[in-house]
Protein backbone atom coordinates (compact mmCIF):
# COMPACT_ATOMS: atom_id res chain seq x y z
CA UNK A 1 0.00 0.00 0.00
CA UNK A 2 1.67 3.22 -1.08
CA UNK A 3 2.49 5.66 1.78
CA UNK A 4 0.00 9.06 2.55
CA UNK A 5 1.82 12.05 1.84
CA UNK A 6 2.18 14.11 5.35
CA UNK A 7 1.08 17.26 5.64
CA UNK A 8 1.64 19.10 8.96
CA UNK A 9 -0.45 22.16 10.36
CA UNK A 10 1.15 24.09 13.27
CA UNK A 11 -1.32 25.96 14.47
CA UNK A 12 -4.07 23.34 14.15
CA UNK A 13 -6.91 25.25 16.49
CA UNK A 14 -10.32 26.06 15.57
CA UNK A 15 -11.13 27.43 12.68
CA UNK A 16 -8.91 27.97 10.31
CA UNK A 17 -6.06 25.11 11.44
CA UNK A 18 -9.04 22.26 11.52
CA UNK A 19 -10.18 24.23 8.22
CA UNK A 20 -7.09 23.60 6.62
CA UNK A 21 -6.56 19.74 8.62
CA UNK A 22 -10.18 18.87 6.79
CA UNK A 23 -9.08 19.68 3.51
CA UNK A 24 -5.34 18.14 3.37
CA UNK A 25 -7.18 14.77 4.73
CA UNK A 26 -9.90 14.77 2.06
CA UNK A 27 -7.90 14.63 -0.70
CA UNK A 28 -5.62 11.68 0.30
CA UNK A 29 -2.70 13.53 2.88
CA UNK A 30 -1.96 12.09 6.34
CA UNK A 31 -2.44 14.94 8.16
CA UNK A 32 -0.91 15.71 11.90
CA UNK A 33 -2.04 19.39 13.37
CA UNK A 34 0.13 20.63 16.01
CA UNK A 35 -0.38 22.99 18.76
CA UNK A 36 -0.12 23.84 22.56
CA UNK A 37 -4.42 22.25 22.89
CA UNK A 38 -6.09 19.95 20.72
CA UNK A 39 -9.42 21.04 19.86
CA UNK A 40 -12.64 18.67 20.18
CA UNK A 41 -12.66 16.00 17.77
CA UNK A 42 -9.81 17.09 15.58
CA UNK A 43 -9.19 16.43 12.10
CA UNK A 44 -6.80 14.38 11.07
CA UNK A 45 -4.11 13.38 14.13
CA UNK A 46 -3.15 16.22 16.76
CA UNK A 47 0.02 16.38 18.45
CA UNK A 48 0.31 18.54 21.79
CA UNK A 49 2.99 20.71 22.10
CA UNK A 50 4.70 24.24 22.45
CA UNK A 51 6.00 25.38 19.21
CA UNK A 52 8.23 27.61 20.56
CA UNK A 53 10.02 25.23 22.34
CA UNK A 54 13.43 24.38 20.96
CA UNK A 55 13.77 21.16 22.23
CA UNK A 56 10.31 20.38 21.75
CA UNK A 57 9.96 21.03 17.68
CA UNK A 58 13.14 19.25 16.59
CA UNK A 59 12.47 16.28 18.71
CA UNK A 60 8.81 15.82 17.58
CA UNK A 61 9.39 16.40 14.02
CA UNK A 62 12.07 14.52 14.20
CA UNK A 63 9.82 11.53 15.50
CA UNK A 64 7.32 12.08 12.61
CA UNK A 65 9.47 12.14 10.17
CA UNK A 66 10.78 8.51 11.24
CA UNK A 67 7.52 7.14 11.43
CA UNK A 68 5.81 9.14 8.52
CA UNK A 69 8.63 10.35 6.05
CA UNK A 70 9.41 13.66 5.20
CA UNK A 71 6.09 16.42 5.02
CA UNK A 72 5.26 17.00 1.53
CA UNK A 73 3.20 20.12 2.67
CA UNK A 74 4.00 21.96 5.58
CA UNK A 75 1.53 25.10 7.17
CA UNK A 76 2.62 27.44 9.99
CA UNK A 77 -0.64 28.73 10.95
CA UNK A 78 -0.12 30.03 14.63
CA UNK A 79 -0.77 33.49 16.31
CA UNK A 80 -0.50 35.52 19.22
CA UNK A 81 -2.76 38.44 19.20
CA UNK A 82 -1.89 41.23 21.92
CA UNK A 83 -4.03 44.50 21.17
CA UNK A 84 -2.94 47.39 23.71
CA UNK A 85 -1.49 51.12 23.72
CA UNK A 86 1.90 50.97 23.25
CA UNK A 87 2.82 51.88 27.15
CA UNK A 88 0.66 49.26 28.39
CA UNK A 89 2.23 46.77 26.20
CA UNK A 90 4.81 44.85 28.58
CA UNK A 91 7.88 42.95 27.28
CA UNK A 92 6.56 40.11 28.30
CA UNK A 93 3.86 40.36 25.64
CA UNK A 94 6.16 41.42 23.23
CA UNK A 95 8.59 38.29 23.62
CA UNK A 96 5.42 35.94 23.95
CA UNK A 97 3.89 37.22 20.24
CA UNK A 98 7.00 37.25 18.85
CA UNK A 99 8.03 33.44 19.82
CA UNK A 100 4.78 32.46 19.05
CA UNK A 101 5.05 33.42 15.81
CA UNK A 102 8.71 33.98 14.19
CA UNK A 103 10.81 31.26 16.39
CA UNK A 104 7.87 28.92 15.82
CA UNK A 105 8.22 29.19 12.41
CA UNK A 106 12.02 29.22 12.70
CA UNK A 107 12.67 26.23 14.66
CA UNK A 108 9.28 24.38 12.35
CA UNK A 109 11.33 25.62 9.31
CA UNK A 110 14.69 24.18 10.68
CA UNK A 111 13.06 21.01 11.59
CA UNK A 112 11.60 20.30 8.19
CA UNK A 113 13.01 21.88 5.22
CA UNK A 114 16.25 19.73 5.33
CA UNK A 115 14.38 16.55 5.22
CA UNK A 116 11.87 17.65 2.01
CA UNK A 117 14.78 18.47 -0.11
CA UNK A 118 14.73 15.90 -1.73
CA UNK A 119 11.24 15.08 -2.91
CA UNK A 120 10.33 18.55 -2.57
CA UNK A 121 6.97 19.71 -1.40
CA UNK A 122 5.06 23.16 0.13
CA UNK A 123 5.78 25.60 3.21
CA UNK A 124 3.01 27.82 3.37
CA UNK A 125 3.23 30.71 6.08
CA UNK A 126 0.05 32.67 7.27
CA UNK A 127 0.43 36.49 7.35
CA UNK A 128 -2.06 39.12 8.12
CA UNK A 129 -3.27 42.73 7.49
CA UNK A 130 -0.18 43.60 10.02
CA UNK A 131 2.87 41.77 7.91
CA UNK A 132 2.55 45.10 6.11
CA UNK A 133 0.96 47.63 8.26
CA UNK A 134 1.38 48.08 11.53
CA UNK A 135 -1.77 50.25 12.99
CA UNK A 136 -2.11 51.39 16.31
CA UNK A 137 -2.10 49.37 19.39
CA UNK A 138 -0.42 46.33 17.30
CA UNK A 139 3.09 47.15 18.55
CA UNK A 140 3.50 43.75 19.10
CA UNK A 141 1.41 41.87 16.50
CA UNK A 142 2.81 43.89 13.75
CA UNK A 143 6.02 43.67 14.56
CA UNK A 144 6.09 40.00 14.71
CA UNK A 145 4.01 39.63 11.54
CA UNK A 146 6.63 41.80 9.99
CA UNK A 147 9.12 39.68 10.97
CA UNK A 148 7.49 36.50 9.62
CA UNK A 149 7.27 38.11 6.68
CA UNK A 150 10.75 38.98 6.21
CA UNK A 151 11.54 35.37 7.60
CA UNK A 152 9.81 33.79 4.47
CA UNK A 153 10.99 35.86 2.10
CA UNK A 154 14.55 34.39 3.07
CA UNK A 155 13.29 31.04 2.90
CA UNK A 156 11.76 30.94 -0.48
CA UNK A 157 15.12 33.06 -2.12
CA UNK A 158 17.21 30.18 -0.35
CA UNK A 159 14.83 26.68 -0.66
CA UNK A 160 12.91 27.64 -3.80
CA UNK A 161 15.93 27.20 -6.53
CA UNK A 162 16.19 23.76 -4.47
CA UNK A 163 12.86 22.75 -5.01
CA UNK A 164 10.26 23.45 -2.34
CA UNK A 165 7.77 26.10 -2.60
CA UNK A 166 7.78 28.56 0.12
CA UNK A 167 5.05 30.78 0.23
CA UNK A 168 3.35 33.80 2.30
CA UNK A 169 -0.53 34.32 2.44
CA UNK A 170 -1.94 37.60 3.69
CA UNK A 171 -5.14 37.06 5.30
CA UNK A 172 -6.39 40.66 5.16
CA UNK A 173 -9.83 40.23 7.20
CA UNK A 174 -11.79 38.75 9.89
CA UNK A 175 -11.89 35.06 9.67
CA UNK A 176 -15.42 33.24 10.49
CA UNK A 177 -15.18 31.83 13.86
CA UNK A 178 -17.54 31.62 16.92
CA UNK A 179 -14.61 33.29 18.65
CA UNK A 180 -14.52 36.60 16.39
CA UNK A 181 -17.84 36.46 15.74
CA UNK A 182 -18.71 37.19 19.52
CA UNK A 183 -15.81 39.76 19.02
CA UNK A 184 -16.17 41.97 16.47
CA UNK A 185 -19.77 41.19 16.11
CA UNK A 186 -19.48 41.40 11.99
CA UNK A 187 -21.93 39.99 9.64
CA UNK A 188 -20.85 36.43 8.41
CA UNK A 189 -20.85 37.85 4.97
CA UNK A 190 -17.99 39.88 5.47
CA UNK A 191 -15.59 38.04 6.97
CA UNK A 192 -13.20 34.94 5.83
CA UNK A 193 -14.89 31.62 5.67
CA UNK A 194 -12.02 29.57 6.91
CA UNK A 195 -12.86 26.44 4.71
CA UNK A 196 -12.33 29.21 1.81
CA UNK A 197 -9.11 30.03 2.83
CA UNK A 198 -8.22 26.24 3.26
CA UNK A 199 -9.35 25.84 -0.37
CA UNK A 200 -6.90 28.95 -1.36
CA UNK A 201 -4.18 27.17 0.63
CA UNK A 202 -4.72 23.72 -1.09
CA UNK A 203 -4.18 25.01 -4.64
CA UNK A 204 -1.18 27.10 -3.46
CA UNK A 205 0.39 23.60 -2.44
CA UNK A 206 -0.43 22.37 -5.69
CA UNK A 207 0.99 25.28 -8.18
CA UNK A 208 2.97 23.97 -11.01
CA UNK A 209 6.70 24.68 -10.63
CA UNK A 210 6.51 27.14 -13.69
CA UNK A 211 4.17 28.86 -12.17
CA UNK A 212 4.78 29.47 -8.21
CA UNK A 213 3.08 32.23 -5.92
CA UNK A 214 4.77 33.28 -3.60
CA UNK A 215 3.10 36.01 -1.60
CA UNK A 216 -1.13 35.99 -1.89
CA UNK A 217 -3.79 38.41 -0.99
CA UNK A 218 -6.46 36.98 -0.10
CA UNK A 219 -9.99 39.25 1.57
CA UNK A 220 -13.86 39.64 1.65
CA UNK A 221 -15.17 40.80 -1.32
CA UNK A 222 -16.24 43.87 1.16
CA UNK A 223 -13.13 44.81 2.58
CA UNK A 224 -11.29 48.23 1.56
CA UNK A 225 -7.99 48.18 1.04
Amino acid sequence: MTQKPLALVAGAGAGLGQSLCARFEQDGFKVIGLGRTAPDRPSGLFQTLDLSDAQQVPDLVADLIKQHGAPKVVIHNTAELVIAPFGETGLDDFKRTWASMVQSAFLLAQATLPAMLPEGGSFIVSGATASLRGGARFSAFASAKFALRGLTQSLAREFQPQGIHVCHAILDGIIDTDRSRNLHSLDPAKMMNPADIAEAYWQLAHQPKSTWTHELDLRPASEGF
